[in-house]
């Protein structure tokens, strides 16, 4: 069958060709477009990558002018930028940069796997060509395509930049590729180089493999390889602390579990039309709630080695979710997460033993349900998956099938009340903050904040229902509080 670009593709490409032919300029798209063009795979807002002879940044700024893009000069010693264009409610970026070498064989070499390194004359893309035939290929890209396989282009691969090493782990998760032994073998090798990569570009990387379904086989063999501690150097110390008879796993490998558990979550709770769409939602940019998910299920039990304590022969953690806080800032602060995001995390992290707490009985009270969905707020249903994942990987000889039947029925309960909760029509306060100063002759202050919290609560779990009612309470509440 023939190879072609779709029209659309196209037409994305037909102002570039245009510009580019009456200055006699030849431009050969290369990498990603024609990877994903082989693979059929194909995108709403594809990304394009040129590669020319010389004066990259010259022609990239005027081309930008013309189409009225914005314009960013991405490396200026090696002459690489990128135009953004919005169109149709799509955007689309273009990267150009110039020959990493004398030839157009030598950029290709220069570039980083076999699978990207393809060219093509972009004025083949508009003739009636089969593109099959006219694709430039001469590190046998194509053929690890077919093959399936992710292969440095040279030796000296991951040398001239680092990321690739955390690149071979999201190509693979995002086509389902294999790695070749060799390029593993330089991976482990090259290691140590990877801690001068910024913490946005590892970011990147690390969210591309959190966005797959091969997330924990991935972490695996990047944590049998060593590469993952030199990311995380948090990890170092969970390795080989032992957590007591209700686990079989040392902290470490418990925390890989529970990513592994959660995976394979997934399929089911997908099915629930709710719950995709809760973890399909954007928090920032392109970064999907599950994806934070499993970043957390990472995170969740980080702050144990330093909460441990040994307490007549047995092992504690009292307090671990808190002392994993401040590890958790410190983590997103090195990867420039998003506020939103940064505080997602913290409230996983810091509740993710609440519903474990709810489950120590069979019939949690109301007011200890209305209390755990106050606190929680929109990382509820995050909190309950974790702990859901976080049970399921613990498997030590006290945990026994009733405990574990006990904490899946509390988060299946749970589940079904946010969802009934989210239908409900919120009540009205009986009070607001005017009606109490006016009453009890109060000034604006903290204390306002906190009577009508116990306001909230009391009304919530039907213990008041008038205003009267949520006057004597009040009254109640700011004698206890002066």
């Amino acid at each position: 069958m023939a190879l072609k670009f779709s029209a659309k593709e196209k037409d994305i490409l037909k102002p570039v060709h245009d510009f580019a032919r009456p200055k006699k300029v030849k431009l050969y798209l290369v990498g990603g477009a024609l990877r994903d063009l082989i693979l059929k795979r194909r995108k709403d807002n594809p990304d394009f990558d040129f590669c020319l002879k010389r004066s990259a940044l010259s022609f990239g700024r005027k081309l930008a002018s013309h189409l009225r893009a914005a314009f960013v000069i991405l490396d200026e010693e090696h002459g690489v930028c990128r135009l953004v264009k919005k169109a149709d409610g799509k955007i689309h970026t273009f990267d150009f940069t110039d020959f990493r070498g004398l030839t157009l064989e030598n950029d290709l070499l220069r570039r980083d796997f076999t699978i990207n390194s393809l060219a093509l004359d972009l004025m083949d893309v508009f003739s009636d060509k089969d593109l099959n035939k006219e694709i430039i290929d001469p590190y046998s890209g194509r053929e690890d395509l077919k093959r399936k396989i992710i292969r440095a282009t040279h030796k000296n691969s991951f040398i001239e930049d680092p990321l690739r090493i955390m690149r071979v782990f999201s190509f693979s998760c995002m086509l389902g590729f294999s790695v070749e032994k060799e390029t593993l073998r330089l991976a482990k090798k090259d290691k140590n180089r990877i801690s001068s990569v910024s913490g946005e570009r590892l970011r990147d990387e690390l969210f591309k493999i959190f966005d797959s379904s091969q997330t924990y086989a991935a972490l695996v063999t990047l944590d049998k390889l060593k590469i993952l501690e030199i990311i995380f150097p948090e990890i170092k110390p969970m390795r080989n602390i032992g957590q007591g008879p209700y686990h079989h796993l040392d902290v470490w490998q418990h925390t890989l579990e529970t990513l592994n558990q959660f995976e394979l979550l997934l399929p089911q709770a997908r099915k629930n039309p709710r719950i995709k769409q809760y973890l399909d939602e954007e928090l920032s940019g392109l970064r999907r709630r599950m994806s934070l998910l499993k970043f957390a299920c990472i995170l969740h039990d980080i702050g144990k080695p330093g909460a441990l304590r040994r307490e007549k022969k047995k092992i504690i953690f009292h307090g671990h979710e808190r002392v994993g806080l401040g590890l958790v800032r410190s983590i997103c602060r090195r990867l420039k997460l998003s506020n939103e995001e940064v505080r997602s995390l913290e409230r996983i992290v810091l509740c993710h033993l609440r519903p474990g707490y709810l489950a120590d009985s069979d019939h949690p009270t109301p007011k200890a349900v209305f209390r755990y969905f106050r606190d929680t707020g929109t990382d509820a249903l995050a909190v309950l998956l974790l702990s859901l994942s976080d049970q399921r990987a613990t498997k030590g000889p006290l945990t026994t099938a009733l405990s574990r039947s006990r904490h899946e029925k509390i988060v299946k309960t749970l589940i079904r009340r946010l969802f009934k909760k989210e239908k409900e029509k919120k009540k009205s306060r009986l009070l607001n903050g005017n009606d109490i100063m006016a009453r009890f002759k109060l000034p604006p202050s903290e204390l306002i904040g906190r009577v009508l919290s116990e306001l909230e609560e009391a009304q919530a779990i039907g213990r008041i229902k008038s205003r009267e009612q949520a006057f004597k309470l009040a009254q109640k509440v700011i004698k206890l509080k002066k």
